[in-house]
C-alpha cells in the first residue's frame, strides 16, 4: 500500500509554547485515517502543515512523494484540504464561488462547467446553488467548503471537522460519501466524535498536547470492560510529561 501521505517528526512552536511535537505518520492509498484529539491538541496545527499553510519549525511532510515547504505547488495539486472554518468569499453565490475555484485549479470551459456540477452533485447542493453563500446555514456552508476540496478529484484529502454544523441527516451523507471515495484515495479526517471514527474510519490516531499517543485500528484501541470513549478519555486527560 502507497503512502500517499507521509509525515516525519513534524515539530510546530510558537515562541516557547509546541503546538506539535515530533509527531509521525503515514496514510496510504484506501485508508481514512480518524485523527483524533480534544481541542488544542494539535489537530488542526498539523493539517495546515500539511496542507502548506503553515511552515514547520521542524521535520517534514510530503503529499504523493511531494515534500509540502520544498514543492509546495507540486504537493497541492494532489490534495484536498477542508480546512477549519471552511473560509469562503459570502457575498458569491454556490456556483459561482465553485467556478473560481476550478478556475484557481486551472479548468476552463467545458471541463471547468462538469467539475463544478460533480463537486455540486457529490455535497448535494444542487437546492441552494444559486444562493449567495452568506445566506446559507453553517451546515451547508460546511458543504460549500467540502465541495471545493473535491472539484480536482485529488487522491489526497485532508479534512477538518467536515461533519461539524451538519444534522444527522448530512452527517450521514457525508458519512456515506467518504466511504465511497475511501478506496482510491487516502483521507485524514480530524475529528473529536467517537462515533465518527468508528463509522468511517480504517485507523484512528490519537494526539493530545502535540504528541501522539496512540495509532491503530478503532477495534484495537478498545480495551476489555472500556468502550472507545473512555480508552479516549483516559489517553487525552493524562497529564503531559515533561520532555
Amino acid at each position: 500500500m502507497a503512502a500517499l501521505i507521509e509525515i516525519e517528526r513534524l515539530t510546530k512552536r510558537f515562541g516557547a509554547f509546541t503546538a506539535v511535537d515530533d509527531v509521525s505518520f503515514t496514510v496510504g492509498r484506501g485508508e481514512v485515517v480518524g485523527f483524533l484529539g480534544p481541542n488544542g491538541a494539535g489537530k488542526s496545527t498539523t493539517m495546515k502543515m500539511l496542507a502548506g499553510f503553515v511552515t514547520p519549525t521542524a521535520g517534514t511532510a510530503r503529499i504523493c512523494g511531494k515534500d509540502v515547504v520544498d514543492h509546495p505547488v507540486a504537493a497541492k495539486r494532489s490534495l484536498g484540504y477542508l480546512p477549519e472554518g471552511a473560509p469562503t468569499y459570502p457575498e458569491m453565490t454556490v456556483s459561482a464561488f465553485l467556478a473560481f475555484c476550478a478556475r484557481i485549479r486551472g479548468y476552463r470551459g467545458i471541463e471547468l462547467g462538469e467539475r463544478v456540477e460533480d463537486a455540486v452533485q457529490l455535497t448535494q447542493l444542487e437546492g441552494v446553488r444559486l444562493q449567495p453563500i452568506e445566506t446559507l446555514s453553517k451546515g451547508f456552508k460546511r458543504r460549500v467548503g467540502l465541495a471545493q476540496s473535491l472539484l480536482h478529484d485529488p487522491p489526497v484529502l485532508v479534512l477538518d471537522e467536515p461533519t461539524d454544523g451538519l444534522d444527522p441527516n448530512q452527517k450521514h451523507e457525508v458519512r456515506q460519501l467518504i466511504r465511497r471515495m475511501a478506496p482510491e484515495k487516502a483521507i485524514l479526517i480530524s475529528t473529536h466524535i467517537l462515533e465518527e471514527v468508528e463509522a468511517v474510519c480504517t485507523r484512528a490516531i490519537v494526539i493530545a498536547h502535540g504528541r501522539v499517543l496512540a495509532d491503530a485500528t478503532p477495534k484495537a484501541l478498545e480495551q476489555p470492560g472500556k468502550t472507545l470513549d473512555q480508552v479516549f478519555r483516559e489517553l487525552t486527560t493524562a497529564p503531559r510529561e515533561a520532555a
